[in-house]
């Protein structure tokens, strides 16, 4: 009886053997035409050197980020209109009677008199302004010349009253003329104007500064992703040769299950786990796609991101020596030199400081003196005229002014204290990565040993298994144990070469450009996005 049934049995399972949906791998997508050619000549493997040079070249928020260097020259275009060179010319013309004016005549006569003035008013940061033109005066007859022979009464003559006495040009009407206002208390070498245009020339490191930060910031993330591919890509290598391992072995089984050697339920157990292994080879193979189309965001080429393939992934390197105590003593002062964050502090304690000597200039009293010639034709006919002035004001209490300074100065000692907590912060960064670096060094060493024993107890589990001295159940979780130790070294491999970005980001390394050299292998320097909104010799 129990003969008669085992043939069925080993009948039923190959006939489930036969109907279970045997999936094959996924294949990637199809990639755009231009992608694929260059996918298809390309056999190097895409190193971490490239990535970043491909974000230093090709990057749009970087080319983005660069117009800051653009704004910051039109911004300091924008201050300088306040001295601006100005020509600017005036036309006044009167009617008056020479009764009730001067007397010149003795009777009252309606004339005309006028003039025009034509200047060119310069401006200084310092708070003075001056001018300097042309007086051309025009009217009647008797205005100019004094001549009274067009009018009732000819009896009467009078001199020229229209002749300036001094600073005559080339004809007795005309004459030049000066004048300018001097601020001698407040606004006298520091005014509102002149702070706008010192800050608008630090808005120029201020744009460099946050170039830097984008720089840093894109090359980190890039480096991320980069070895978040690696490590998905080697991972799914693991599973896809895990996946081999079994289907080999459930061939093998099927056909001593045929001849009677092994039971049927071995068969059925080896083709649970390659439908197990096959179900996580597929989740890895995802992850691997997942991160390589985030990976394409960072390598632009001809305006399109470019998706890597799998084959273009390296190996993971080895260890390099650890950094020595004066390395890292100089990386931590370069750290508090290059990194953005502090140098973006730095620059905006200098702005505030320029708030702080404009708020203490307002204290002062409002003192100008001003001088010119007499605006109105009537000083002209009657007289060449000057003025001179000088204003004085005060606020009672000037509180406004002293509350600008308080504040000023609060924000000064605000950011004098954020420096230097960032400074602290990037020095205790240095240290922080250097410990990161050591352990993960170690952990690779731990888990390479695992991983090497793993292997050793998966062969020996398979000649135990080929001489039937163990079952198929063992096998697997011998396999299964060397999958997790080569997922585990490769973790500890990916926070390893994680750690020593990490470094060179702490000492302010990743927010400098990629050297020339480097950049000329993928592309041109001269036309970098790095380079981005750079003055060109002759544009501006």
């Amino acid at each position: 009886m129990g003969y008669k049934e085992q043939p069925s049995l080993i009948t039923l399972v190959l006939v489930m053997l036969t109907v279970l949906p045997t999936m094959a791998l996924a294949e990637p997508p199809a990639i755009e035409p231009s992608a694929a050619t260059a996918s298809a000549v390309r056999t190097a493997p895409l190193t971490i050197e490239e990535v970043l040079a491909r974000i230093e070249l090709t990057h749009p928020l970087l080319r983005a980020t660069g117009l800051e260097r653009a704004q910051a020259r039109a911004r300091i275009l924008k201050a300088l209109g306040a001295w601006e060179p100005k020509v600017r010319n005036e036309i006044e013309f009167d009617r008056y009677q020479t009764f009730n004016l001067t007397n010149v005549s003795g009777v009252p006569n309606h004339l005309s008199s006028g003039y025009d003035d034509l200047m060119l008013k310069l401006g200084h940061p310092w708070g003075w302004n001056l001018f300097l033109g042309i007086r051309n005066v025009f009217g009647d007859h008797a205005t100019l010349l004094g001549d009274n022979t067009n009018l009732p009464v000819r009896n009467v003559q009078s001199p020229a009253v229209a002749v300036p006495q001094d600073l005559q040009l080339f004809y007795p009407q005309q004459m030049m003329i000066v004048g300018g206002k001097f601020n001698l208390l407040r606004g006298f070498i520091i005014n509102e104007e002149y702070a706008e245009f010192q800050q608008a020339e630090l808005s120029e490191p201020q744009a460099e500064i946050k170039v830097a930060q984008k720089r840093q910031d894109l090359y980190l993330a890039g480096a991320i992703q980069y070895w978040d591919w690696q490590v998905a890509v080697k991972q799914a290598e693991v599973q896809k040769q895990n996946l081999a391992v079994a289907e080999a072995r459930f061939t093998q089984v099927e056909g001593q299950a045929k001849a009677g050697k092994v039971s049927p339920l071995d068969v059925v157990e080896v083709g649970q786990e390659v439908q197990r292994r096959r179900e996580a080879a597929i989740a890895a193979q995802r992850q691997a796609e997942y991160e390589q189309y985030k990976l394409s965001l960072f390598l632009w080429e001809n305006g399109e991101p470019v998706t890597p393939r799998p084959d273009w992934a390296p190996e993971f390197t080895g260890e390099t020596p650890l950094p020595t105590e004066e390395e890292i003593a100089a990386a931590k002062v370069a750290a508090k030199e290059d990194r953005p964050e502090v140098r973006a502090l730095a620059i905006e304690l200098q702005m505030n400081n320029i708030d702080v000597k404009l708020a203490k200039n307002g204290l002062l009293p409002k003192l100008y003196i001003e001088g010119g010639p007499a605006i109105g034709s009537i000083y002209w006919v009657g007289g060449i005229g000057y003025r001179v002035g000088t204003f004085f004001s005060i606020p009672l209490f000037n509180r406004e002014a002293r509350g600008k300074v308080a504040h000023a100065q609060a924000e000064q000692e605000r950011l004098t204290y954020e420096l230097w907590n960032k400074e602290q912060q990037v020095s205790i960064d240095v240290d922080n990565w250097v410990s990161a670096i050591v352990r993960a060094r170690d952990r690779v060493r731990a888990a390479t040993e695992a991983y090497r024993l793993a292997k050793v107890l998966e062969e020996g589990e398979r000649k135990r298994f080929d001489m039937g001295a163990t079952s198929i159940l063992f096998v697997n979780m011998r396999e299964r144990n060397a999958v997790e130790a080569a997922y585990d070294l490769y973790r500890a491999q990916y926070d390893y070469v994680l750690s020593r970005g990490g470094y060179l980001l702490a000492k302010g390394a990743l927010s400098k450009a990629v050297g020339a050299s480097v950049l000329a292998k993928y592309g041109d320097p001269i036309h970098a996005a790095g380079s981005s909104g750079q003055q060109i010799e002759g544009r501006d």
